[in-house]
């Protein structure tokens, strides 16, 4: 079934369970208003696809309106299901998803709870095992089939957590540049909330986004750094994002280290040669402590290979997924 199924002349957009209002350039308007200085096509288009589905958790009393891209159709393969890293959103997504829309595959992008665009106005919790079950929960409302979970940097931890925790919806892992062998979020936990509010606020502002940016590709331009930079905060000016960080922050994070010896699921492992972020050593030592797993390493890359070299890491996913069925 199409994401939209119809647009009428009032700007509304009709879904198969939600309305959403749409501006005249076609985003939806939970967005925040500065997607429009956003030049990347990629990311406009992928943008303009982002839709919330209500998830019901056990913790809050409504659902939450949880921010995703759908698959364009259901094509009755396993799903692709694309996390991302801390702190971001499904536009990680931009130029590695209709790749791999292309090839065929049912791809979702799916906003982890507590970034992303998802509704959180209720101020839910979003710490690990808050963000574990809205995963679940949203698998079990709309995906329904054991999925290939993708997951990027930290996302890589919310992967093997998930994985670990619910081994039948998850048939194959796919991590890149995991950030898996950090023990949480180490001293934040002990902070008073006012100096962790305080390091949250430097966390969304344009100067250290922008130097991350500058660390976390091989080869970038200033424009493009510049744009990257809008992409990658545009999450962080929605009311709620302060405090489902300090949220997130002070619970403790992920420390998965002791589960990645459980995960049985067969696995393939993307590192960027070049990542100055986490050191490519670390893919080895994944590979040695991941069983059944396979590692797939792309030279002149930095720590987000679907952003820098989103060819590769298709080419890469579809291999894996074929050497599985042939």
């Amino acid at each position: 079934m199409p994401v939209l199924a119809t647009v009428a002349t009032s700007g509304w957009v009709l879904g198969p369970r939600i309305r959403v209002r749409v501006s005249e350039n076609g985003f939806p308007s939970f967005l925040p208003k500065e997607v429009e200085r956003i030049r990347d096509p990629a990311a406009r288009e992928l943008a303009k696809r982002i839709e919330r589905l209500p998830v019901k958790v056990s913790f809050t009393n409504s659902p939450i309106m949880s921010s995703c891209v759908k698959p364009s159709q259901k094509r009755g393969k396993e799903p692709i299901v694309l996390l991302h890293g801390f702190d971001s959103s499904c536009l990680e997504w931009r130029y590695t998803l209709p790749l791999l829309d292309d090839a065929g595959l049912e791809t979702w992008a799916v906003d982890i709870l507590g970034w992303g665009f998802s509704d959180l106005e209720m101020f839910p919790p979003s710490n690990v095992a808050a963000k574990r079950e809205h995963l679940f929960q949203l698998w079990r409302l709309y995906i329904q089939r054991p999925m290939v979970l993708v997951g990027p940097s930290l996302g890589a931890a919310v992967a093997i957590d998930f994985a670990a925790n619910h081994p039948e919806e998850v048939s194959k892992l796919v991590l890149i540049d995991a950030s898996i062998y950090a023990e949480g979020t180490g001293t934040m936990t002990k902070l008073p909330r006012a100096l962790a509010y305080a390091g949250v606020f430097v966390l969304k502002s344009i100067p250290l986004r922008f130097y991350a940016n500058t660390l976390a590709f091989n080869k970038v331009s200033l424009g493009s750094a510049l744009d990257w930079t809008n992409v990658g905060r545009l999450h962080c000016l929605l009311p709620w994002w302060e405090d489902t960080t300090v949220d997130f922050m002070v619970s403790g994070g992920y420390n998965v280290s002791s589960q990645i010896k459980q995960i049985k699921q067969k696995s393939l492992i993307i590192w960027g040669e070049d990542d100055r972020i986490i050191r490519s050593t670390n893919a080895l030592r994944l590979q040695k402590d991941l069983q059944n797993s396979v590692l797939h390493q792309i030279p002149e890359c930095g720590h987000i290979p679907h952003v820098e070299k989103p060819k590769s890491v298709a080419e890469s996913i579809l291999e894996f997924l074929q050497g599985d069925h042939s």
